[in-house]
């Protein structure tokens, strides 16, 4: 009923590029430039372009829908190459087994106006082959075409049906290229519904040339380019885009969208988490004693977490639905809705209610007020009966019959169940729970759900050596993104990549020694222990001893002074405390110490301190980060915040000799 969305669990780039020879059936030889290339070709470059490396002279998308809701989309582009660079943009056209491509044609139309069309040669086949964690089998075919110098304009028309379960197209009005006209026309049988929900866009009103022959159009659009804009969103969480529904599963209102949509999953889902005999036999086996809900709950995800393998295997309608749960146990392997299938299935049998929730791993992606199937992820959530009360259940949201839910994901192998990862924080997904479906958002952690606490003991000789060594403990999605670290390094590559990040604050530093400890339970922290010893530390000015209070760590992040205009992301809440001693060289006292930091806001907090302890110097701070993201306003607060941090983290004390 609904669009063809592939839950990649994340992104997935096309890596592979196969010399597969064009087909007959869909390449035409000795085809002059159609009329709408030559007219797109005549555009002048606007203003606004001049410093694009391309810009998109004409792209437009027509679907053709017939009574059962099966589309054909004909798709057509124009693109003036601007500089060198700008030759990137090739044409391409997307399909797997359930779609067929009708035909895929492409030009080039030199600065000197003459034609070249692409020939068999010109195309190559793109699929996925080099992930260890994908079999994909839609594949992408490109053109490289001919004489694509600076101002000559690409032209290139191709046609697909889609698959009968296609009845949506997101249509992405923006690109990272500038866009001087874009427009999307849906021709619909009569009396067919249909819905348009827009996002980060007013909606546009379409023409309508006979009852549901429906065309927008959206001219001279610029281009959303986020190069160098630090700490910012994703770029498909920002980009002007509209959904466009139709079928009989297509409603009016925003609730009830959403709610036909949750009902549609549900059904695409049913029965898929049936539990076979060996899954009631485990999970029986699993749960056998286990005294509160919690224990019992923790004892399904973690062995969904540690026994079954991250594998995506897409293929038609299956980039959509899950695999039966009985397959998942025994195959040992799952993507993102496997993975929540079978442990929806594994908690039926401890009498625990769990449900489908896609969403999309890029916060702010998914819009409560545009309903679309827009997406590329699936998590869990799960049922806390009435009564049960406990803190380390922090992931919960409340639906709007009361009932509450835990939000839990298991292709995350590293962060426990309670617990949320950082990424899924603060957006948005859709509690498929049948006819009783909504938009939720996912929830915000406390900064004491996640973070870091350090504590230092160093001694510094007279000639500004210090040396010492420093205990840590991370927890939470911190430890998580550790322990993912520790899963994918070796020895040798983890003492590579710490000694590199403590000679960011230690330059010419020795690493001494390194362990980490990995408790078995997830929801406990991660310990790390290292020692140093960095000649120099301290820089002599006569008799006095220059020294930085703060050792390693930083909590700092790329930013600018440039105008704002998106959003900035924050990334994580948490809290990190540091504590650091330095032993004084013998015959030297502590003159001056740098001014304490003090900053409160409703989106962070940064204390420190630098106080004198017998004859140590004692260095005290903790920053806690309490939202996910700020809007554009209220950039010069964060500003604010940075620089205080960065100025506290430079601080200099000054000892001197009695």
């Amino acid at each position: 009923m609904r669009t063809k969305r592939t839950l990649l669990c994340g992104a997935v780039a096309f890596a592979a590029t196969l010399s597969t020879p064009a087909g007959a059936s869909w390449f035409s030889k000795g085809q002059p430039v159609p009329d709408w290339g030559m007219t797109a070709a005549k555009t002048p470059t606007p203003g606004y372009a001049k410093d694009a490396d391309d810009v998109i002279l004409f792209k437009e998308y027509v679907e053709t829908v017939d009574a059962q809701g099966r589309a054909v989309e004909r798709e057509r582009r124009a693109i003036r190459i601007l500089k060198p660079q700008g030759r990137h943009y090739t044409c391409d056209v997307s399909y797997d087994e359930d779609e067929k491509l009708h035909y895929f044609r492409a030009w080039t139309i030199a600065p000197d106006e003459k034609t070249y069309q692409a020939q068999d040669s010109d195309f190559a086949e793109v699929g996925e082959s080099s992930s260890r964690t994908l079999l994909y089998a839609e594949k992408r075919r490109v053109v490289h075409l001919p004489a694509l110098d600076v101002g000559a304009v690409e032209v290139c028309e191709s046609e697909k049906l889609l698959p009968p379960y296609a009845q949506e197209k997101v249509w992405f009005v923006q690109d990272d290229i500038p866009v001087v006209f874009h427009a999307l026309e849906v021709d619909l049988p009569a009396g067919m519904p249909h819905l348009a929900t827009w996002h980060n866009h007013n909606a546009v009103t379409p023409a309508e040339a006979e009852p549901n022959h429906l065309r927008w159009e959206v001219k001279d659009m610029s281009a959303l380019t986020l190069r160098d804009i630090p700490s910012r969103p994703s770029w498909s969480a920002l980009a002007a885009r509209v959904a466009v529904e139709w079928g009989e599963g297509t409603v009016q209102g925003i609730d009830d969208e959403w709610r036909a949509l949750g009902a549609w999953t549900t059904k695409l889902e049913a029965g898929r988490p049936d539990p076979s005999p060996e899954i009631t036999a485990e999970t029986q086996q699993l749960i056998a004693g286990a005294p509160d809900f919690y224990t019992k709950l923790t004892r399904i995800t973690e062995y969904i977490q540690k026994n079954i393998r991250y594998f995506i295997v897409v293929r038609g309608i299956g980039g959509m639905q899950a695999h039966p749960a009985a397959e998942i146990f025994h195959n040992r392997y799952g993507d993102c809705k496997d993975k929540t299938t079978l442990l929806i299935s594994m908690l039926q049998v401890a009498g625990i209610h769990a449900y489908y929730v896609p969403v999309d791993d890029r916060r702010g992606v998914v819009d409560p007020q545009s309903p679309s199937t827009v997406g590329d992820h699936m998590i869990t959530a799960i049922e806390v009966p009435a009564g049960v009360e406990d803190k380390r259940l922090e992931a919960m949201v409340k639906a709007k019959d009361g009932r509450r839910f835990l939000i839990f994901d298991p292709t995350n192998t590293r962060t426990p169940a309670g617990n949320l990862p950082s990424y899924l924080q603060g957006g948005y997904g859709l509690l498929s729970t049948g006819q009783t479906s909504q938009v939720i958002e996912l929830p915000v952690l406390p900064p004491s759900a996640s973070g870091t606490e350090i504590h230092g003991a160093f001694s510094l000789a007279a000639d500004g050596t210090l040396s010492g060594a420093v205990d840590a403990l991370h927890f939470g999605p911190e430890g998580a993104d550790w322990r993912q670290f520790l899963k994918e390094t070796d020895e040798k590559e983890r003492h590579d990549a710490f000694e590199t990040y403590v000679a960011h604050d230690l330059p010419g530093m020795t690493l001494n020694s390194f362990e980490f400890v990995q408790p078995q339970a997830l929801d406990k922290p991660l310990e790390c222990h290292f020692k140093v010893t960095a000649p120099g530390y301290a820089h002599t000015a006569g008799p006095i001893l220059l020294v930085r209070p703060r050792v390693v760590g930083s909590h700092t992040r790329e930013f600018d002074n440039k105008p704002r205009t998106v959003p900035i992301d924050l990334d994580a809440t948490g809290r990190w405390h540091d504590s650091f001693d330095i032993m004084l060289p013998t015959g030297y006292v502590v003159d001056e110490t740098p001014d304490a930091v003090d900053i409160d806001s409703d989106f962070a907090s940064y204390h420190a301190v630098v106080t004198v302890k017998g004859s140590a110097l004692h260095y005290e701070r903790t920053y806690e980060m309490k939202k996910v993201e700020l809007p554009a306003s209220r950039a010069d607060e964060f500003r604010k915040l940075e620089s205080a941090i960065l100025s506290d983290e430079r601080g200099t004390a000054v000892l001197k000799k009695q």
